[in-house]
């Protein structure tokens, strides 16, 4: 019978792990950025942390052809087949390469949005500037070959970019200025003596092809606006792949609606005695509103100055640690190589608050970095106040538990002891942001059902106001990228029902524009570490362990949660 073009035989499952590794370095192999972040160096006889992302027309079709091949090969393996945890690792690379195939193909990023390029220049250079994976003269090697690159990358990008959003070109700008000052400043400053002449050769080249397109995008690309919608047919496929999941965007928006209603009512109930004892010659009203905006006011006063921000969060940081040795809620990693640091400025755009980056998969024993974003000098006191009201005493807290202990570096740490290292890698780099999100809130959410803090009852109803946060996230990604929701109408969500702080709002409404798919994470993945965690229980009976779930849930990594479920209990999740 003759073979045409498609056709296809079934693989030997023996076969799969050959095709994990093929997927996982050759994905990194196309994109040395990440590559170096990794821990991952060599690829054949390509030294790739001095080399930059090729996104030339033969790059771009590069990769088209790569996914293309992995998805072909992929679909010749019977899921059924194959060993539970090669089943699980089918499931993550069908989502990726769908998710770049997509990407590439329709979405288009790279034809749009200027970030794509900051972005990748700015961490193509601090990561070498941080990790100390080399000595330092080799680093420096390293930094200045990828100097020599900007040029020829942002000369790409002024090829690609067709047209771009208002909001997209701004970012790009600010995050472009980062990374100037990234080279100029604290880089060069470090240099080696030996490499100080090179060094200073190259990152003027690079500045000043930076500064060229920092001119492109605003007296060129800016003359060329687009929509930063995905539209719901985009949306939706972009959904399916980045959740890793079944579930519908119209039925999690049913469902965080739902959610937010019921959110609401338990603050009002938490918030009635705290705004007895904190107005006690108000009469009582009766509106919500009121009530909870007025208690949480008064909690919000109590918080850091600009000068104490950083020594809070450490101190809150060694709070937390201590809480979860005392009550056993999981084991920690051995080791100790979390450092908080300030938000790299040419990552600011997404990360207006904080955020994490882990240690490099392929080499755990380097730093973690719990990521905090400096108040800028030049802010008003006003917006200043803002952002310190809403990152309070208690605030901070819940965002030192979330990106940190026993949040996103403890899920982390677990993930880098995965074997073998392909599957590591694969469940590190391309971790279901469902399952990584989801994990640090409920875990948040489980710190204080376990009593921190003495279980304060200011503590608990500003963690209820960011799960508002967080079930406003899943509600503005789905109607601003697919309903045509106005700015103005996600702001009044977040202000009015939601008591967030105008500075919080603001940033949330320009970060929902720069990520679809990315917010709804928060709320799906919570709910899934729910039903997991019942699901467990009811199996484990009288013989379940907290730590021992926590544990056994986190040794996989960052697997969608149905395939998790599949892959501890040997049953999906229960249907919603």
């Amino acid at each position: 019978m003759l073979c045409l073009a498609g056709c296809s035989t079934e693989k030997d499952p023996r076969e799969f792990p050959a095709l994990v590794d093929e997927f996982v370095y050759g994905s990194l192999a196309l994109a040395p950025a990440s590559a170096t972040a990794t821990g991952y160096h060599q690829h054949e006889s390509v030294a790739l942390d001095a080399q930059l992302d090729d996104w030339s027309e033969a790059g771009v079709e590069r990769q088209r052809r790569f996914y293309r091949d992995i998805n072909l090969r992929l679909d010749r393996f019977s899921a059924a087949k194959l060993a539970p945890e090669d089943q699980a690792d089918r499931a993550v690379m069908k989502d990726q390469v769908e998710l770049a195939l997509l990407e590439l193909d329709t979405i288009q990023d790279w034809r749009h949005k200027p970030t794509v390029y900051v972005e990748l220049a700015g961490n193509a250079l601090f990561s070498p500037f941080v990790f100390e994976y080399a000595p330092k003269a080799a680093r420096y090697r390293h930094i200045v070959a990828r100097l020599d690159r900007i040029p020829a990358l942002m000369e790409q990008a002024r090829k690609n970019l067709a047209d771009a959003p208002e909001i997209w070109i701004q970012v790009a700008r600010e995050e472009n200025d980062g990374t100037i000052g990234l080279i100029d400043k604290p880089m060069r400053e470090a240099a080696p003596a030996e490499l100080r002449a090179e060094y200073d050769r190259a990152a003027a080249q690079a500045i000043g092809a930076l500064k060229s397109f920092d001119e492109f995008l605003k007296n060129d690309l800016a003359r060329r606006p687009a929509d930063w919608r995905l539209g719901s047919e985009k949306y939706a496929r972009k959904f399916r792949h980045a959740l890793g999941t079944a579930t519908p965007p119209a039925q999690l928006l049913a469902a965080a609606a739902a959610e937010l209603k019921a959110v609401r009512k338990r603050m009002w109930d938490l918030a009635l005695p705290l705004h007895h004892k904190f107005y006690p010659s108000h009469r009582d009203p009766v509106d919500l509103n009121l009530i909870v905006g007025e208690t949480l006011t008064k909690i919000g006063a109590r918080h850091s100055s600009p000068a104490s921000y950083f020594a809070d969060a450490r101190r809150d940081l060694a709070e937390a640690r201590e809480f979860v040795k005392k009550r056993n809620l999981l084991a920690l990693p051995p080791r100790d190589n979390l450092q908080v640091i300030e938000t790299p400025e040419f990552m600011r755009g997404i990360y207006s608050v904080g955020g994490f980056n882990s240690a490099p998969a392929l080499e755990p024993q380097l730093g973690a970095f719990y990521w905090l974003t400096p108040i800028p000098k030049q802010w008003s006191k006003e917006r200043v106040e803002s952002k310190l009201r809403e990152y309070n005493f208690y605030g901070l807290k819940l965002l030192t538990i979330h990106e940190a202990m026993p949040g996103h570096y403890v899920q982390l740490e677990y993930a880098n002891d995965v074997q073998p290292k392909s599957r590591r890698l694969l469940r590190s780099v391309f971790g279901n942001g469902a399952y990584v999100e989801g994990w640090a809130v409920y875990v948040t959410e489980t710190m204080l059902d376990e009593g921190y803090l003495d279980g304060s009852a200011e503590l608990r109803l500003t963690f209820l106001k960011q799960q508002l946060r967080m079930i406003a996230n899943t509600i503005l990604d789905i109607r601003l990228q697919t309903m045509n929701m106005s700015d103005q109408e996600a702001l009044d969500l977040m202000t009015a029902q939601c008591f967030q702080e105008q500075e919080e709002a603001a940033g949330k409404l320009r970060r929902a524009k720069l990520s679809a798919t990315q917010l709804p994470t928060y709320y799906a993945g919570w709910r899934d570490w729910r039903r997991l965690r019942a699901q467990y229980q009811k199996q484990k009976g009288g013989d379940f362990r907290l730590a021992e779930f926590h544990e056994r849930m986190l040794r996989p990594s960052a697997l969608p949660l149905d395939v998790l479920a599949r892959l501890t209990m040997g049953s999906p999740l229960p249907a919603l």
